[in-house]
């Protein structure tokens, strides 16, 4: 496993490859029992991953304390992200709906305040934003409330999880250029780059670093789907036409030379696409079985890309994958993103 600098400021190095602690709380990708998910918890930490990312709203509260039940001794850094306020409208979720978001000084201390709980820590490493939308952007006061936060030890670091789906160029922009986020984290992958890309150029002049979830294509770039894949009813892609399957699928055909006669799979090769890119600190591959999480931690081990084959993806997804966007995202989830997000 290598490990990267989380943001500018020294002292935390997070292992490149992460774990998105979503896939064991929310049961948006089957039912996982406590003692299995803490099982492969501490197998990833095993194996080199030291980086775990959650939030408050997962399983109302769940993905926290699987986190300080599998570690209780803080060995590991640690994200989450706070904004949708589930300790008053948890029974309003419906489906994968959003419940109602609260970023008032108030609400991000109360919430800061039982995160540290539930993790039975001191301190959060990164504590995110979830999804803010533009008056969250705008809102100074949420970005002084942060910062006292941070004067007062409870938080290193704060950042910002845009999203839910894929997009958000404005208030990604805005987090970046007015409110300085140290940590941005977005959707990014092989086949959906826009506007990731946009993004990491104005990272670039900001100096912020990045934290990639979905790198998989909700799955695609697995290499498991085929055109007959059928998804549990509560599977999040089961809400997806025929057609999102199918294009992604010619879409993959056009990638079989990364692996061909290659010391590599296709899961492992999205990953490495990503951190071909210096200015991402970590990716978060959705890790739900350790057939998974065997193949994703050894991606560092794995045949890197070439500068020729860097080249011929880009050339593929300005020319072809770009002119077959993301077909039909379903609808806005509960405090999570959509084509796989959180």
């Amino acid at each position: 496993m290598k490990y990267r600098a989380l943001a500018k400021e020294k002292g935390i190095l997070v292992s490149e490859i992460g774990f998105g602690v979503w896939t064991l709380s929310t049961g948006w990708w089957g039912q996982v029992e406590p003692g299995e998910a803490v099982s492969l918890l501490r197998k990833a930490y095993d194996k080199g991953i030291n980086f775990f990312d959650t939030a408050d709203t997962y399983g109302n509260g769940l993905g926290e304390t699987l986190l300080r039940d599998a570690f209780p001794r803080e060995t590991i850094v640690i994200s989450t992200k706070v904004g949708y306020n589930f300790y008053d409208f948890a029974d309003q979720r419906t489906g994968h709906q959003e419940i109602p978001q609260d970023f008032s000084p108030a609400y991000i201390r109360r919430a800061c305040e039982q995160s540290l709980k539930r993790l039975g820590r001191k301190r959060i490493d990164l504590y995110q934003i979830h999804n803010p939308k533009m008056d969250a952007v705008l809102a100074d006061d949420l970005y002084a409330e942060l910062e006292k936060l941070k004067a007062e030890g409870k938080i290193a670091l704060w950042g910002a999880s845009i999203g839910p789906a894929i997009g958000w160029l404005e208030e990604g922009t805005k987090l970046l250029r007015e409110r300085k986020v140290p940590v941005m984290q977005m959707i990014y992958n092989l086949l959906e780059q826009n506007p990731g890309n946009e993004l990491f150029e104005v990272g670039r002049e900001t100096g912020a670093h990045f934290l990639i979830r979905v790198p998989h294509s909700s799955g695609l770039l697995e290499g498991k789907y085929t055109k007959d894949t059928k998804f549990d009813a509560n599977d999040h892609r089961s809400h997806r036409k025929q057609e999102w399957l199918t294009s992604g699928l010619k879409k993959l055909e056009k990638l079989e030379f990364l692996t061909a006669g290659k010391r590599r799979t296709i899961g492992q090769a999205a990953l490495q696409y990503i951190l071909a890119n210096p200015q991402v600190a970590s990716v978060f591959p959705n890790i739900y079985n350790e057939a998974q999480l065997e193949e994703f931690s050894k991606t560092s081990n794995a045949e890197e890309l070439t500068a020729e084959e860097l080249d011929r993806v880009n050339d593929l997804y300005e020319n072809s994958f770009y002119l077959a966007p993301h077909l039909n995202p379903p609808p806005t989830p509960v405090g999570g993103g959509t084509g796989g997000g959180r």
